[in-house]
């Protein structure tokens, strides 16, 4: 298997991160590790650097990391989760400005095809372009 940039969804839903990562692996395949996370450790409503970090470590590709996420908070948690990496990963790792569902699906599309980790952002982002 040829190395992609990983694909990490975050939600405050666990069922939200969930479903966009079917989404993903059903219109993409196998060929990009996605993983997601979503809820606070008691099951509700949240995210959770450590859960966001697990799932950046399971998504893990030489090739980077792409995070994707749905609201403000999961960003502010993805972005700690990034500082909070060993230094050789933090600049493979970039959370994207896009909406989660498209936002994960373009990503992974644009992954697939073997795009560096900057174009697979880039497209990903092109979905928030005014």
């Amino acid at each position: 298997m040829t190395e992609t940039v990983g694909i990490v969804i975050v939600s405050h839903s666990s069922d939200i991160a969930k479903g966009t990562a079917d989404m993903v692996r059903q219109m993409v395949g196998t060929e990009v590790k996605v993983a997601f996370c979503g809820g606070n450790p008691d099951g509700g409503l949240g995210t959770s650097v450590p859960l966001i970090i697990d799932a950046i470590n399971a998504a893990w590709s030489p090739k980077g990391v792409a995070v994707l996420v749905d609201l403000g908070g999961a960003e502010t948690n993805s972005e700690m989760a990034v500082e909070m990496l060993e230094p050789a990963r933090r600049d493979l790792v970039v959370v994207c400005n896009a909406p989660i569902v498209e936002g994960a699906v373009m990503a992974a599309t644009e992954a697939a095809g073997g795009s560096t980790l900057a174009q697979v952002k880039a497209v990903a982002e092109e979905l928030s372009a005014d």
